[in-house]
């Protein structure tokens, strides 16, 4: 039975019954699996030379049965054969990317990923002998200009972070369809809610799952999600770096699954509201969010999304002191690095990407940027409150005129 994606969020890749009759799956909090006797261990390593999928666990560095529920509810949410669950959302993208890159091959991605993804392409890919080229999310032209025999991935964040930018899928994936080459795409700002790369034709995809995905900003953890073909192999990668999640961090990632679509959903209309009130708002320059008619990707985002995501960027008429007074005049949000959770949480990007002025100027990042990440709270009570903070910002303003 086909059900919608409220339906799968709570029963998708669960048992029933489950064990002992809980209604919540059980943490299954061991390392090591014991076997009865010298033949089972024999028919599990046939079935696993062969491929098959073992019936069973061995060891909890490759797998764990609370981690497997997680992994096939986030499949079901993604549309995907298979998703393997990571110890965070950077540990699935280094995996991934040194997985299925190897010396001499030619990376290409988009420039406005998180800067920790590019600066891992860029330092550690680098240092193994795989370049990398970044390019703009909105000139697929340079996008093809860019690929030469040796490259074998297109890698993007779309939303990117911390603009907010629009890949286009169908455009990108023509392109690479054109070229034999794979596309990863971080999907962690979208969710499965609002867009489900797979079915535009992408390889990959990843989550952060510390952000929407769990939703409470209470653990870490990252997945994959795509075909069984190109998992098993970042499957074996995993269980030899070691990057995998704990018991107990695929049980509270189990738990925000359930209220993905609730909580999101809310997200989604509370960020609308907000961006159309900043973007009316004299103390604010600019507005990014893929939601307003004004944003450079609008109409591809309202082609392939079904909401805008729950985080909205923008830059205040004011520099980076006036910004910073700005963030620290706010009541609701707490002031930090991190989105995606049921509290609004509300950072100055200049000042968490560095300490240096040249080196967030050479990242793109404005010293007047703000990026807001919008909660379950009263869309009315989050407004009132950036209200009387930029109401701050223009009496400073006015004042030092």
């Amino acid at each position: 039975m086909t059900s919608r994606i409220s339906t799968q969020a709570v029963h998708a890749g669960e048992e029933r019954p489950k064990p002992y009759g809980a209604l919540t799956t059980p943490i299954v909090q061991t390392s090591t699996y014991t076997f009865a006797d010298t033949a089972e261990i024999m028919d599990f390593m046939h079935r696993k030379a062969a491929g098959d999928s073992p019936v069973r666990h061995e060891y909890g560095r490759y797998s764990n049965p609370t981690q497997v529920v997680v992994e096939r509810k986030v499949a079901a949410l993604d549309g995907g054969e298979r998703a393997l669950l990571f110890a965070s959302g950077m540990s699935a993208i280094t995996t991934t990317l040194s997985t299925l890159l190897s010396t001499g091959a030619h990376l290409v991605m988009v420039r406005d990923v998180n800067h920790r993804t590019m600066d891992f392409a860029l330092l550690f890919l680098q240092r193994w002998g795989v370049e990398t080229t970044l390019v703009a999310p909105d000139e697929p032209t340079a996008m093809a200009a860019a690929i030469r025999p040796n490259t074998r991935m297109i890698f993007s964040e779309t939303p990117t972070n911390p603009y907010l930018r629009i890949m286009d899928l169908s455009r990108t994936v023509e392109i690479a369809r054109q070229h034999h080459l794979m596309i990863v795409i971080d999907s962690t700002f979208a969710t499965p809610v609002n867009l489900r790369p797979l079915e535009h034709g992408v390889d990959l995809v990843i989550h952060s799952a510390t952000k929407f995905l769990a939703g409470h900003n209470d653990l870490l953890a990252g997945v994959v999600v795509g075909t069984n073909g190109i998992l098993m192999e970042i499957e074996e990668a995993r269980g030899i770096l070691g990057g995998v999640s704990s018991p107990h961090d695929a049980y509270l990632l189990l738990r925000g699954l359930k209220t993905l679509d609730v909580r999101v959903c809310r997200q989604n209309e509370n960020a609308l509201r907000i961006a159309q009130f900043l973007e009316g708002h004299p103390a604010v320059r600019r507005v990014y969010y893929p939601g307003l008619p004004s944003h450079p990707e609008y109409e591809i985002a309202k082609r392939q999304m079904t909401c805008f995501g729950g985080v909205v960027s923008f830059e205040i008429e004011g520099d980076l002191e006036q910004t910073s007074r700005f963030i620290d005049r706010l009541r609701l949000p707490y002031i930090g690095p991190t989105l995606g959770g049921v509290e609004s949480v509300v950072q100055q990007p200049a000042t968490l990407y560095s300490i240096d002025p040249e080196e967030w100027q050479a990242g793109g990042i404005k010293d007047n940027l703000v990026r807001y990440a919008v909660g379950i709270e009263d869309a009315e009570d989050l407004m009132t409150d950036l209200s009387q903070a930029l109401t701050g910002v223009q009496s400073t303003t006015r004042r030092v005129q």
